[in-house]
């Protein structure tokens, strides 16, 4: 196995951290969903109690760093230093209603030489409080789940894949162009699921629990780690035309080589129609 640097380190510290608590919070969901109120204040102060947590722990290990978090936005840290990319409640819905499916994810990203750009994401933390389990991966070290080595699956064929993807919801993401995706898809694959926490799905697709996995109008925060995490176990990942950057939001391909060009092809001549 990789020794496990000194960086994730820091990054699963800050996330266990944040994880017990969004633990004990989704326990009391439950009591909160027959309130007049609801749960969904609720949610949102567990969601920034996690991140300030996050903040916490991140800034007291690296304090020249900056941040980019759903909550708090941008916050600028020292020049030519990294940045921290963080997601402290991915999967949020799933928090609300009870469902114990949900991730922290934590990136770090560099920036390009003699720019201000933003270029490779180089570590990644994906943590699950309920299932306590931490993926991880380093740029030229390999993804990790703890300290056993993940690959992404080698099925070919698309008539053999489990593929995963993220639903179009109220106000949120373009329905008619998912829709085209999945009647190309669909009838081609063994099975497409949506459990509803982009960082996992990506996890898992590195674990080689998925094959495949698309989809659109995320945001740094939500793939920054999985993309991380799937490149490093063997898996490729693009925009919808193919083209891969270090960070894929707005669109999303993932799979192993062969396959994702399969796909690729099925998607392409779906959003062409």
């Amino acid at each position: 196995m990789a020794a496990i640097s000194g960086l994730i380190r820091v990054m699963e510290k800050a996330a266990r951290k944040a994880g017990g608590r969004l633990r004990r919070d989704f326990g009391e969901i439950e009591h909160l969903q027959a309130s007049r109120k609801g749960p969904a204040d609720f949610v949102s102060k567990a969601d920034l109690r996690a991140e300030r947590t996050i903040y916490d722990e991140l800034l007291a290990a690296r304090p020249d760093w900056g941040f980019e978090m759903e909550e708090a936005g941008t916050i600028e840290g020292a020049d030519d230093a990294p940045r921290w990319i963080v997601d402290p409640l991915d999967g949020t819905s799933n928090f609300l209603h009870g469902i114990p499916h949900f991730a922290i994810s934590i990136a770090v990203q560099e920036r390009k030489l003699g720019s201000d750009d933003w270029g490779d994401v180089t570590a990644a933390v994906v943590y699950n409080p309920i299932t306590d389990e931490t993926f991880w991966a380093e740029k030229t070290r390999g993804a990790w789940l703890h300290d056993a080595r993940l690959r992404v699956s080698s099925r070919r064929n698309p008539s053999e894949a489990l593929i995963a993807t993220g639903i179009p919801f109220a106000g949120h993401g373009d329905f008619a162009e998912w829709s085209k995706i999945f009647n190309a898809i669909g009838p081609n694959v063994a099975g497409i699921r949506r459990f509803g926490a982009a960082s996992l799905d990506l996890a898992w697709l590195a674990a080689g629990r998925y094959d495949g996995f698309w989809e659109s109008g995320l945001n740094d925060w939500d793939t920054a780690a999985g993309c991380l995490i799937v490149r490093e176990a063997g898996g490729f990942v693009s925009d919808f035309r193919g083209r891969s950057q270090p960070i894929h939001s707005k669109q999303v391909l993932a799979a192993n080589d062969q396959l994702h060009s399969r796909l690729h092809k099925l998607l392409a001549s779906a959003l062409k129609g």
